[in-house]
């Protein structure tokens, strides 16, 4: 079969870290995402061309751009001396937490694998798509790629090597999202964090991280919300997020399993039991956010979602 000239693929926003799993987990959300188109052309390279939706100015030199980095090694490594254009349509907001130098990135190696003689399994995607994201945030973490790619819950044991671990999401899980009209990028995010964290709050964190897994096994909600508390990093990032007090408060009276900063941030996410609770967490969070006077948007939808997909090309 000839491989196409033309492909696009959607690759959706995430949530990351979760509260207890600090560049460790993540899960995709179904409402906002990136969507990128890859055509093939004469000459070699990468060059990006139109760029449209709610991002601001994004570099239109491929190996700044993290669509086009994640590009440039994806077919160096496998089509060299092939040439694409990129087109990239942003759906995810510049610097709101929610991943989207991952979907960008995701989006675009999952359309460029499609062009190829011989794709690739989606697996072997994952570190060209890391490749990509750590070119915006400075660090290389899988925790917003890797559920924007494969989907559902997930645990990155390690970036470098890859190790992804799918965790089991129970039944009743639900997330709900509220993104405000602010941005923080991720590089300002991580400069607010120590060097070195005393023991015992790593020691509180781990025990953390380990009952939010182990609820997520064992089917016990109970022991996810008394696990899902943030003692390392949302102290530090809680100032840069305008609200971030009355949203978490709002979020938790509305019945919410525990309430914690998306990713980097400002983007606040709230895990819930059951459609209605978290229906009424997203609500709660918008309009705390609206007192705070600052104008939100909001998601709430199952934990375990789909991850990236090809629309045209396949």
């Amino acid at each position: 079969m000839t491989a196409p000239s033309r492909a696009t693929a959607f690759a959706p926003a995430s949530v990351s870290n979760l509260a207890v799993g600090f560049d460790l987990l993540g899960h995709p959300i179904g409402a906002w995402g990136d969507r990128v188109t890859v055509i093939r052309r004469d000459a070699p390279g990468v060059s990006i061309g139109e760029v449209t939706g709610v991002a601001g100015p994004l570099p239109m030199e491929a190996a700044a751009n993290t669509a086009g980095a994640a590009l440039l090694r994806l077919l160096g490594d496998h089509a060299p001396g092939v040439g694409v254009e990129v087109r990239i349509e942003k759906g995810i907001p510049l610097g709101s937490g929610i991943g989207g130098s991952a979907a960008s990135a995701v989006a675009a190696v999952v359309a460029g694998n499609a062009l190829l003689d011989a794709p690739l399994p989606v697996e072997a995607l994952f570190p060209y798509a890391l490749s990509g994201e750590a070119i915006a945030s400075g660090a290389v973490h899988g925790d917003n790629v890797a559920p924007s790619l494969f989907g559902g819950l997930v645990l990155v044991r390690s970036a470098e090597p890859p190790d992804v671990v799918p965790l089991p999401a129970p039944d009743a899980l639900r997330c709900a999202v509220a993104l405000p009209r602010l941005r923080l990028d991720t590089r300002e995010a991580r400069a607010v964090l120590p060097k070195a964290f005393p023991l015992r709050d790593i020691v509180r964190q781990t025990a953390n991280l380990a009952g939010v897994v182990a609820g997520c096994f064992r089917g016990d909600l109970a022991l996810v919300g008394r696990s899902l508390e943030d003692v390392l990093v949302e102290p530090h990032r809680a100032p840069l997020v305008a609200g971030f007090a009355g949203v978490k408060a709002a979020a938790l009276a509305a019945g919410a399993l525990g309430c914690s900063i998306s990713g980097a941030g400002p983007s606040v996410f709230a895990w819930c039991e059951g459609d209605a609770a978290a229906d009424a967490a997203r609500e709660a969070m918008v309009a705390a956010f609206a007192a705070a006077g600052v104008e939100a948007s909001g998601w709430s939808g199952p934990v375990a979602g789909a991850g990236a997909r090809l629309e045209e090309g396949a």
